[in-house]
């Protein structure tokens, strides 16, 4: 989900269940083993640290009391609580034009990726047949791309960029009552 406001970050996920067969069990019937796969990806434009926080945490409760076999159910279901606060908070936020430009920019960025790095992605584009109107349903409708571009180090932007190149683990950060 790709929110307008910039404030809003943008939210990814993706789970799916495999299963392949393994042989036949002792009535001649096939005999499959499962699992599954797949994840969340909050992405700001604008770091809220509370946020991030958050959205981990939710996550994180979820997972560490849930049954093993029920794991993309839980994970699906945590989304709303997860992502929803946050941006009832952030959807109406005032914003400017520079900080919509900024958006684009990291939009650009995240169909960059997606397009080039993915693999779930590449696999799917590469696969003969497939729907690519499917595989990139996922992308923003609105991007923008600029050379070598690069926030200035004190701002809003350049904290959220730095946070963005050296990754937080947020599950060692303590959410406030």
């Amino acid at each position: 989900m790709h929110p307008r406001n910039p404030i809003a970050p943008t939210i990814h996920l993706n789970y799916r269940y495999f299963e392949i067969e393994v042989g036949k069990d002792e009535q001649g019937k096939p005999k499959k083993i499962g699992w599954f796969g797949g994840g969340a990806d909050l992405a700001p434009s604008f770091l809220f640290e509370e946020d991030a926080r958050h959205f981990h945490a939710v996550y994180k409760m979820q997972l560490d009391k849930r049954d093993p076999t029920c794991v993309s159910e839980s994970c699906a279901n945590s989304m709303l609580d997860a992502y929803v606060p946050i941006l009832k908070l952030r959807k109406d936020m005032p914003f400017t034009e520079e900080q919509k430009e900024w958006q684009q920019i990291r939009r650009g960025r995240y169909v960059e990726f997606n397009i080039m790095y993915d693999r779930g992605t590449k696999f799917g584009l590469l696969t003969p047949g497939s729907r690519v109107e499917s595989i990139m349903m996922s992308l923003p409708l609105t991007a923008r791309w600029e050379y070598m571009h690069s926030p200035k180090e004190d701002s809003w932007e350049g904290k959220t960029y730095e946070v963005l190149k050296h990754p937080v683990d947020w599950m060692k950060v303590e959410l406030e009552p």
